[in-house]
């Protein structure tokens, strides 16, 4: 399958790119600094260098595709930062100029109608204090991929760890989800969603 992964020299990222590449994937890295993935040499492997926010530069990484991935950040902390939801109408623009039908996206666990889930401390606390503004920009983005045309899928995982992928993790739409999960899980999950549609339009929770 032919694949376009944005945010790829992210934690997440970085992980979809490596594991995409080990089960035969062919695979566009979009990145602002593809070089970072240099050491993830491989034939199957395009690294595509660019801005999210760059329309034509995201549409260009999308052409020919068969899927896509996101595990795109928040840049920064900052009140009216947009990037993250900017970057996304993008990538679904493009999408439906192509006609690349299946999306499949990382977000957090407490956005949309998993809110409180995290538990008290992070609902509360961390969030109101630390990760409002990038918590509101992450509801945008929701929002924008639920009311597109694409067969999508949001996964939505608890605190990212950078542990090792243990291919053993809880995950769907119990509220009862909680708790850390690797990067390197969150990615192979995420791959998996490419060639099954139990979570097709769906926000399934991953968790340990």
């Amino acid at each position: 399958m032919k694949i376009a992964i944005f945010g790829s020299t992210g934690g997440t990222g970085r992980e979809l790119v490596k594991q995409a590449l080990e089960i035969g994937h062919e695979v566009t890295a979009f990145a602002r600094s593809p070089e970072k993935l240099d050491d993830l040499k491989n034939e199957n492997l395009r690294l595509a260098q660019g801005d999210v926010l760059d329309y034509e530069a995201v549409a260009g990484a999308i052409k020919n595709q068969d899927a896509v991935l996101s595990a795109l950040g928040s840049p920064t902390l900052r009140a009216g930062d947009t990037t993250l939801s900017d970057g996304t109408k993008n990538i679904i623009r493009a999408m439906r100029e192509e006609s690349v039908k299946r999306f499949v996206c990382e977000t957090s666990l407490g956005v949309g109608d998993s809110y409180g889930q995290p538990g008290f401390a992070f609902t509360k606390i961390v969030v109101p204090l630390i990760l409002k503004h990038a918590f509101a920009d992450k509801e945008i983005q929701e929002k924008d991929i639920k009311a597109s045309n694409l067969d999508w899928t949001i996964v939505r995982p608890g605190g990212l760890t950078n542990g090792e992928r243990t291919g053993k993790y809880r995950h769907g739409s119990d509220k009862s989800i909680s708790g850390k999960i690797s990067r390197a899980d969150v990615a192979e999950f995420m791959l998996k969603q490419l060639t099954g549609d139990e979570y097709l339009r769906q926000t399934p929770a991953i968790c340990y």
